[in-house]
């Protein structure tokens, strides 16, 4: 190859950086484009799910126990609705519409993007718990007291749509213990079930 002159030099080096530069503006186009693009939520449609969930607080305990039960859960297109029910197995009665509970009072479900107990555990951990979908509607209406021994079955139900694809778990309380509880309980009791249930489109 003969002597390159100092302006086909120029020339080169300015066409190698416009290929460079289109090189590297079709590897990002690349890139954006293999990226995921996040999908817009979609409200889950009308279902119903027979769960039957029976889960107690301690885990095990046979006795000295509240036993929290979850039979359905129907979504509808202006809400949802959850047939539940809580036993008191406990020697003290457990207040659930005490003052206290004003911001606490938790009934309801609580959406999250894993059905993984672990994730679960580790979201309670770090205090980075979702807020539940608060129910707004009990029937028959919470009882003030649940009395050592009693039991309350029903239906809490709330509007609003629910994002398809989220896992599903129910809240129940916050329970207050009148008079001193088993050292197992504890004196509030806040309880999210174990079990979940991923919501359709």
């Amino acid at each position: 190859m003969g002597p390159v002159s100092r302006t086909t030099v120029i020339v080169l080096i300015a066409l190698g950086a416009a290929v460079a530069g289109f090189a590297l503006s079709s590897v990002a186009e690349r890139l954006r484009d293999e990226e995921p693009t996040p999908e817009p939520s979609v409200a889950a449609g009308p279902q119903v799910a027979e769960l039957d969930w029976r889960e107690t607080y301690p885990v095990d305990a046979e006795t000295d126990r509240l036993v929290f039960t979850v039979r359905n859960l129907e979504v509808r297109r202006d809400g949802w609705r959850a047939r539940i029910s809580i036993e008191n197995d406990t020697p003290v009665a457990w207040e659930l519409d005490d003052p206290r509970a004003t911001l606490d009072r938790s009934f309801g479900l609580m959406l999250l993007s894993s059905g993984d107990l672990d994730d679960l555990e580790e979201l309670n951990r770090s205090g980075a718990l979702p807020g539940p979908r608060l129910a707004s509607s009990f029937q028959p209406e919470l009882p003030p007291v649940l009395e050592p021994g009693d039991s309350w079955q029903g239906t809490m139900s709330a509007s609003g749509a629910l994002v398809a694809g989220s896992w599903v778990r129910v809240v129940f309380g916050t329970l207050f213990a009148v008079g001193k509880p088993p050292d197992t309980l504890g004196e509030q009791v806040t309880w999210i079930t174990d079990h979940a249930y991923r919501l359709r489109a």
